[in-house]
């Protein structure tokens, strides 16, 4: 991996990233579909593009980028294809912590972990605690995620808090509300970009997304490479952000 200094415009493409850029990995399925293979190759290959991004977003100068890789709604699928998942979750969690930490990357794990095994949980703990002083890029992991929870639980946290007598309902705002949701220290996404085609955010980051820019590209998640990701970054570019407001022009 080069120094995080190495942003686009010094690889020539002329631009700066975007501060955060989070990923639905979508496509493992139909990737491993038209090859004949099982779903679970599919998700084997997916953790290599995991891998490739990461050191992509690096690389580019990308301060924040979070990746969707399984939703709250993923637990219904099929007990087998749950159960590879987590421990594809495993490997990755032992394998590639230590190669993060060293390229200083701090690693953020978003969502419920209730319904997680309790040796997961400890590799979570124990990869944030190793990685948390790193400053180069922070990786943020949404996992057994769901936007619409998160935005209920953050509701709930600020309903018991005014019951408690500890807050003020005058002084419930967007801002208290996302003091009280996972990425409460994050920025929001810039951009967010979906794989295989696909053309929703499958509730993903609701309330962060308010004002992202949404790419959706044709790559299944394993083929997706670092040019991908340029080009998204060229086409967000290519875009007027208002952030509500008109121009003079307009």
């Amino acid at each position: 991996m080069r120094d995080a200094e190495d942003s686009l415009s010094r690889d020539g493409q002329g631009l700066e990233p975007p501060t955060h850029v989070a990923v639905i990995m979508d496509g493992n399925g139909r990737w491993a579909k038209a090859r004949g293979l099982p779903r679970t190759a599919g998700h084997k290959k997916g953790v290599d593009a995991v891998r490739r991004t990461v050191e992509a977003a690096r690389e580019l100068g990308i301060g924040y980028l979070t990746i969707f890789s399984f939703s709250s709604e993923n637990w219904r699928r099929p007990e087998e294809e749950v159960s590879d998942l987590m421990s594809l979750l495993r490997f990755y969690l032992r394998s590639e912590i230590a190669e993060l930490h060293k390229a200083g990357v701090r690693l953020r794990v978003i969502g419920d972990r209730s319904r997680l095994s309790d040796d997961i949980i400890r590799l979570i703990d124990n990869a944030e605690q190793l990685t948390a002083g790193n400053r180069v890029m922070t990786l943020v992991v949404a996992l057994s995620y769901g936007s619409r929870q998160e935005i209920a639980a953050a509701a709930r946290r600020l309903a018991e808090e005014v019951a408690a007598g500890r807050l003020d309902p005058a002084a419930i705002d967007e801002a208290a509300l996302s003091a009280r949701l996972y990425t409460a220290d994050i920025p929001d996404p810039d951009l967010i970009i979906r794989t295989s085609g696909e053309q929703r955010i499958s509730n993903f980051l609701l309330w962060q997304a308010a004002y992202a820019e949404l790419v959706f590209v044709d790559t299944l998640w394993p083929d997706f490479t670092k040019r991908d990701l340029e080009a998204a970054i060229e086409e967000f570019h290519r875009r007027e952000r208002r952030f509500g407001a008109t121009t003079a022009s307009r």
